[in-house]
């Protein structure tokens, strides 16, 4: 045991994974509060920030759409988040989505403090996902999904509680994603707009356009055996 570990960081720890919404990360969230109850300490799922215990060693806010205010991260003695983008660029809503519009394929994920403002705490970790090009929507989470287990994983097996390095540069900040967002142009090629297809959820926000007077809604699924990646 190192002599420079505090005492909070000692197993069993608590350990809040809090997801304030419906989100698609959900099922990465519960691998990673099983996972570190198999590594021997005490994790919980959180809904709702304001559930968090006072005294617990770290909160990891994943997917979260609410601002947990100073009082409730006073809970904990680390609260962390997984963000997909280089911060300081790209923060805000939607990182991974809008850079795949973009036409990035090669996606910095950082694991961060919180802090007052929206992801602008210092940066623990930064690693990365290599996408082909070729995944659509349920591809493109499980990856990014597998980071919101790896990082804080990472985080949880350290001796001592790993420090953050200040975000360095001028910051730029995605907005939040609308239904118009995914609005294509049936005048435009589709190879044009595939970036934009693979980040459109068939069910919860599909691909649409508008013509002859009529709105259509256009759905996107790998057929099997079509070559590249499995769907």
């Amino acid at each position: 045991m190192s002599d420079d570990m505090p005492a909070w960081w000692r197993k069993p720890r608590r350990i809040a994974v809090v997801v304030d919404n419906p989100s698609w990360v959900l099922p990465w969230a519960e691998r990673l509060v099983a996972e570190a109850n198999a590594a021997g300490d005490q994790a919980l799922l959180l809904r709702d920030s304001a559930k968090v215990e006072d005294g617990s060693a770290v909160a990891f806010y994943l997917g979260c759409v609410k601002i947990t205010p100073p009082r409730m991260l006073a809970r904990a003695k680390r609260n962390l988040v997984v963000h997909a983008s280089d911060l300081p660029r790209g923060r805000g809503f939607s990182p991974l989505t809008w850079q795949i519009i973009e036409g990035v394929n090669r996606i910095p994920v950082c694991l961060l403090d919180a802090a007052d403002a929206v992801d602008a705490g210092p940066v623990v970790y930064r690693d990365w996902i290599d996408y082909r090009g070729d995944e659509l929507i349920g591809e493109l989470r499980g990856q990014m999904g597998q980071m919101h287990v790896t990082l804080p994983t990472r985080f949880l097996a350290a001796a001592t509680p790993p420090v953050g390095v200040v975000q360095q540069g001028e910051p730029s900040v995605y907005p939040r994603r609308r239904p118009a967002d995914s609005q294509l142009d049936p005048e435009k090629p589709l190879a044009t707009q595939f970036d934009l297809l693979r980040t459109v959820d068939n069910d919860r926000y599909p691909a649409w356009f508008e013509l002859r007077g009529h709105r259509y809604a256009l759905k996107i699924e790998k057929m099997p055996g079509s070559g590249g990646g499995k769907p």
